[in-house]
């Protein structure tokens, strides 16, 4: 058994085998890591919050987008700042891209409290 076990066509298909397991398993997570985000994806397009919101001078104004992502402007300043947003309920947490973090609270379908700002539906 030792001589077949230290062939090197036993263990070159030893290491095939081991590596297509290995590689299998790899596209098998990242298959329900895919399917994960798209869920998530499609339950941000269905909650209510998706739209813009703008504080009542104009200033601030953040587009949640139906992906899960959203694109805040201020003042003259378009794409100010831009990340992911999650929605759990009535509450929002912001995470930008440079990896800042905020949150905020709809008070109503048409009122969200963020930041010291009240941000209204557009």
């Amino acid at each position: 058994m030792r001589k077949i076990f230290k062939s090197p066509v036993l263990q070159f298909f030893t290491t095939a085998t081991l590596a297509g397991a290995a590689t299998g398993s790899f596209g098998a997570d990242t298959d329900l890591e895919t399917q994960q985000r798209q869920t998530s994806e499609n339950t941000m397009q269905q909650h209510p919050y998706v739209g813009m919101w703008v504080t009542d001078d104009g200033r601030v104004r953040h587009e949640l987008l139906p992906n899960g992502r959203y694109d805040e402007a201020r003042g003259n300043r378009e794409s100010a700042y831009r990340g992911r947003y999650d929605v759990t309920g009535s509450h929002i947490e912001y995470r930008d891209d440079t990896g800042f973090t905020a949150d905020g609270d709809f008070v109503d379908s048409n009122t969200l409290h963020h930041g010291g700002m009240v941000l209204r539906r557009r």
